[in-house]
């Protein structure tokens, strides 16, 4: 398995290493890191070593220089040649709890990638492990290629899995979101999906949380989050077949996490990441 990983010589590429080195180590997985560059192809000796002295010693990783018309592409191009399972990157951040603000480069990624898109939040630095995986599962057309992907990253990864399904309670009855109410669409969801997830994981610890709040970023601050956590969400209805497509309420969601996101391609065929 391969991460392809968007190098670039200041914050957001350091952010992008770490993320990806943490997601690799439990895997097996080979980082690439790639430089993009505009116009002629040129090596710089100093930037791979800088670069690869990022990556723990027990994480294999390589280091190439791609020229494109733009970041996006690159990373797009590079992830393609490798049958890369997933492509990193730093995002923007506005400072403030480390939430994230989406900068182009994830953006652009966010509407064109063809494999999941994982989004360092601006100064990651964890060395150690995941020690979680949150799905965030609803009820629309889709979510059944976000929580295959991820129950086979924790099964691999043996940590517990957390699926979560956020309600807005301002735009929904009191009876849609009430889990003591067996007939609430969303208790017949989170039932649906837990049985589904702990059929695949017998091993391993699975658990569900209905998040609701007057908005999403209530319902996301409402549920803690640990600091090796990974949160792993789907891409928007109106995304092109096995395209991303970040909707509205996966935008909010983002934009409250406080820790590192996957997104996932509509459709996406393959498993693991």
């Amino acid at each position: 398995m391969k991460y392809v990983v968007g190098y670039r010589p200041d914050e957001r590429g350091a952010d992008a290493v770490a993320l990806a080195s943490v997601a690799a180590r439990t895997q097996g997985a080979e980082l690439h890191l790639v430089h993009v560059v505009h116009g002629s192809k040129s090596s710089d000796p100093e930037m791979e070593k800088r670069a690869l002295l990022m990556v723990p010693d027990d994480v294999p990783a390589t280091f190439s220089t791609k020229v494109a018309d733009s970041f996006v592409h690159g990373l797009i191009a590079a992830a393609q040649e490798d049958d890369a399972a997933l492509i990193v990157v730093g995002a923007a951040s506005n400072g403030l709890f480390k939430r994230f603000t989406v900068g182009s480069v994830a953006n652009g990624l966010l509407h064109a990638s063809p494999v999941p898109v994982a989004l360092a939040p601006r100064g990651y630095n964890r060395k150690d492990p995941l020690t979680r995986l949150t799905v965030m599962t609803g009820v629309r057309e889709g979510w059944q290629a976000v929580l295959n992907v991820g129950t086979t990253a924790a099964g691999r990864r043996h940590v517990p899995l957390r699926l979560v399904s956020v309600v807005e309670i301002d735009q929904t009855e009191q009876s849609d979101f009430d889990l003591g109410n067996a007939l609430s669409p969303a208790k017949q969801h989170v039932n649906t999906v837990l049985a589904e997830a702990a059929a695949k994981l017998p091993d391993t610890k699975v658990t569900v949380t209905l998040a609701h709040g007057r908005n999403i970023e209530e319902a996301i601050d409402g549920i803690g989050w640990k600091s090796g956590e990974l949160v792993v969400v789907g891409s928007s209805r109106l995304a092109e077949n096995r395209k991303i497509f970040l909707g509205s309420t996966a935008n909010k969601i983002l934009r409250a996490l406080p820790v590192p996101m996957v997104v996932v391609p509509r459709d996406f065929r393959r498993q693991g990441i």
